[in-house]
């Protein structure tokens, strides 16, 4: 715990600003913007910050820098926004993990996630996917059930961080099949995703977009995809729940925020430049590529889904037995 708040205390120094008034906002931006990625490059979260922030940057006139900040299930990041100045100049690449469930899994988060953030817009939502070793693994989610019953605590589920969507998934997955995987968290999609192919986990929940090109490539299975409904860009690949599970559903989203504080108009701007990009062909073709989604929504609609997800997780964890570290 000294070690994680060491690195949350390093993360906290970004370069201060002047704050923008809401009557300013019209001036707004004048220099480039950050927008921070809790986590390390080429997973999900990283993925679709980059398409948003070449876009949105054409669109404000200004370039948006993307940096990444991992560690801590997205905390690191998280909290060097939440102590940013609230002027439109710091930005979050968000998930669940750094916005509903790290509350529930960590036993000091130096951010309150209702508090410190104003919700901005959702960028896109996503399924995850289970993956299996393409040589090794289940060939079912039947026969993966019946094996982790018949050998109990033998079978190990990596996930990109501690409580993000993926490893998530792995618990509501182990609650409604009355199973025992273990959990067993990384740095990234990229080094779990390396891991399960090295066969030193035995399976992977993990976002679609990071997990596509090692899915068409055939290096892992897909399994099954953690949505209510199949999507299109693995049509047959079956849901969890059509897969034995009946009620098993999990979203995905990755969504913009800033500093509470941040005035309304700028957000306004941010929103609106995020809308416009998702209604372009060329954009939304490069997100759905991707495996995700492109959404857009207001930043009202974004803050209820937020607190709808706080309130699920907050029971999954609980159920689970999970203690906060």
């Amino acid at each position: 715990m000294r070690r994680f708040s060491i690195l949350i205390a390093a993360a906290l120094a970004l370069h201060a600003a002047p704050v923008v008034h809401a009557q300013d906002a019209t001036n707004w931006p004048t220099r480039p913007i950050t927008l921070v990625v809790p986590f390390p490059p080429g997973g999900t979260t990283d993925l679709l910050a980059r398409l948003v922030a070449r876009d949105a940057a054409t669109r404000l006139g200004q370039s948006i820098v993307v940096e990444n900040r991992p560690g801590a299930g997205g905390g690191i990041g998280a909290a060097a926004v939440a102590r940013a100045k609230p002027d439109g100049y710091t930005l979050l690449m968000g998930t669940v993990g750094t916005q509903a469930s790290n509350q529930f899994l960590y036993a000091q988060i130096p951010y309150d996630a209702n508090r410190d953030f104003a919700p901005v817009t959702l960028v896109a939502n996503s399924p995850n996917v289970l993956l299996v070793n393409a040589k090794a693994g289940a060939a079912s989610v039947a026969q993966l059930i019946e094996q982790a019953r018949r050998q109990p605590g033998s079978l190990n589920f990596a996930s990109t961080s501690l409580g993000g969507s993926p490893h998530l998934s792995g618990e509501l997955f182990n609650r409604l099949a009355k199973v025992d995987i273990r959990h067993v968290p990384y740095k990234g999609s990229a080094p779990a995703m390396t891991d399960l192919i090295g066969g030193q986990v035995q399976l992977m929940f993990d976002n679609l977009p990071s997990a596509m090109g090692q899915i068409k490539a055939g290096a892992v299975r897909a399994l099954a995809v953690t949505t209510a409904q199949r999507v299109p860009m693995l049509p047959d690949v079956p849901t969890v729940a059509e897969s034995g599970l009946p009620g098993y559903e999990v979203n995905s989203w990755f969504g913009l925020l800033a500093p509470a504080g941040t005035p309304a108009p700028v957000i306004a701007r941010i929103r609106q430049a995020v809308a416009d990009g998702m209604q372009d062909a060329a954009l939304r073709g490069q997100v759905e590529a991707l495996g995700a989604i492109p959404e857009g929504n207001t930043p009202q609609e974004y803050a209820a889904i937020i607190r709808a997800d706080t309130d699920k997780w907050r029971q999954v964890i609980r159920d689970a037995g999970i203690q906060p570290q």
